[in-house]
């Protein structure tokens, strides 16, 4: 039977290389993250105000088409008259 702790130090050697760092690459270290950190903060802060600017934006289509027939109804109660003179024609 081969020795285990021979094939646990061959093991260990070519993991070795594995571990250690080369100073020469390039890492986004904590300035990387800080720029990260300050974006996400950025989007979420663009994100908030979008959401509140959106709430106050009035959708309801049906309230023009209810307010375009009231005056309709309107104009048909009044029978063309303004305050007792005829309406101005458009056209």
């Amino acid at each position: 039977m081969p020795d285990m702790s021979a094939s646990a130090s061959l093991a260990m050697t070519h993991l070795v290389p594995l571990a250690e760092v080369d100073q020469n690459k390039v890492t986004p270290g904590v300035l990387g993250f800080i720029v990260f950190a300050v974006m996400a903060l950025a989007v979420w802060g663009l994100m908030k105000s979008m959401n509140r600017h959106m709430g106050k934006v009035d959708f309801a289509v049906d309230r023009e088409e209810d307010a375009s027939d009231a005056a309709d109804k309107a104009g048909k109660k009044d029978s063309g008259t303004v305050g007792g003179a005829p309406k101005a024609q458009r056209g």
